[in-house]
C-alpha cells in the first residue's frame, strides 16, 4: 500500500469528490492557493470533504485559481475513534489552540460545556469550525470533528448517552497511574467522552454531579495542575493510547464505527 502524501498541500471542499468532478472555489481558497501558496493552473493539490476519501486535484483558471479538476482518489474514507471531546470553553487564542489539537489528537466531536467557573459565556461556533477545517488540512485527516453548540454542565448529562465512558478529568482525583487506570477500564460500547473543566476547576456540586454519573472514569492527570488546554491535550493522548486508534481498531477506534457522538 502506498504511503499517504503529507507534504502536498490539502484543501477541504464541501463538494463531491469524483474523478473527473471541477470544484469551483471560494475566493479565500483561490487566494490561499494563488497568493500564499503561489499555486497556479496546472499545479496539484490534495482535496477532501470528510465523505468521499483524499482526491489528487488539478488546479484550474487563467488569472488566478478559480477551480480544481478532480483527478484520482489518493486514499479512501476513514473513521475517526468515537471519543467525544468535552471542555469548558476558554478565551480566544486559547480555544483556537485547544480546539486545533484536538482535531489533531484525533477527536471525533467538540463539546462546549457551561460550568459555574467557565471564563466565557459566548462561543463562536463558525471559529471553531474554521479551526477544525484548518487542522484537519494541515494534519492529514479526512473526517471532520463535529462541533456542538455549548449547553450547561447539568443538561450535557442529563441528555449523554449512558453507555459511553465518561472520562472525567478531576484535578481533585488521587494521582494514581492514569494509563493503567484506562487501560482496566472497558470501553463505553457507545464511545468514549473526556470531559475537561475550567481553570477554576469544578464546584463541588458540580463534581458530586459528575460523579453520579453511569459509566464514569475518575482520572488524575498527574501531580501538577495543568492548564485546561495542556490537560485537554494530555487526556486525549491517554485516551488515545489505552483505547483510541494509537492501538489500532479497538472499542474506541473501530474504523467501521460512526464519527458522531451523542449529544
Amino acid at each position: 500500500m502506498p504511503q499517504p502524501d503529507f507534504r502536498s498541500p490539502r484543501l477541504f471542499v464541501d463538494a463531491a469528490l469524483a474523478s473527473g468532478e471541477t470544484v469551483p472555489l471560494e475566493r479565500n481558497q483561490s487566494n490561499y492557493l494563488g497568493n500564499v501558496l503561489r499555486l497556479a493552473a496546472g499545479d496539484t493539490i490534495l482535496a477532501f470533504n470528510g465523505r468521499d476519501g483524499e482526491w489528487r486535484a488539478v488546479i484550474a483558471g487563467r488569472k488566478r485559481p478559480d477551480s480544481l479538476v478532480i483527478a484520482t482518489r489518493t486514499r479512501e474514507q476513514d473513521r475517526l475513534p468515537d471519543i467525544a471531546y468535552v471542555f469548558a470553553p476558554l478565551k480566544h487564542a486559547r480555544l483556537d489552540y485547544m480546539v486545533q489539537k484536538a482535531v489533531e489528537m484525533g477527536a471525533s466531536a467538540l463539546r462546549p460545556v457551561l460550568t459555574r467557573f467557565t471564563q466565557v459565556s459566548r462561543v463562536n461556533s463558525e471559529r471553531m469550525r474554521a479551526n477544525v477545517i484548518e487542522a484537519a488540512e494541515q494534519c492529514g485527516i479526512l473526517s471532520l470533528a463535529e462541533v456542538a453548540e455549548p449547553v450547561p454542565l447539568d443538561r450535557y448529562l442529563s441528555q449523554r448517552d449512558a453507555q459511553r465512558l465518561l472520562v472525567f478529568c478531576d484535578e481533585a482525583a488521587n494521582a494514581t497511574d492514569p494509563l493503567r487506570a484506562l487501560q482496566i477500564e472497558p470501553a463505553g460500547p457507545r464511545g468514549i467522552d473526556i470531559l475537561i473543566g475550567p481553570e477554576g476547576g469544578f464546584a463541588g456540586e458540580e463534581r458530586e454531579m459528575l460523579l453520579r454519573q453511569p459509566q464514569i472514569l475518575r482520572l488524575s492527570l498527574g501531580p501538577r495542575i495543568l492548564r485546561a488546554d495542556t490537560a485537554g491535550v494530555a487526556a486525549l493522548a491517554l485516551v488515545q493510547a489505552a483505547l483510541g486508534d494509537w492501538t489500532g481498531p479497538g472499542p474506541a477506534g473501530q474504523k467501521t464505527a460512526p464519527t458522531t457522538a451523542s449529544p
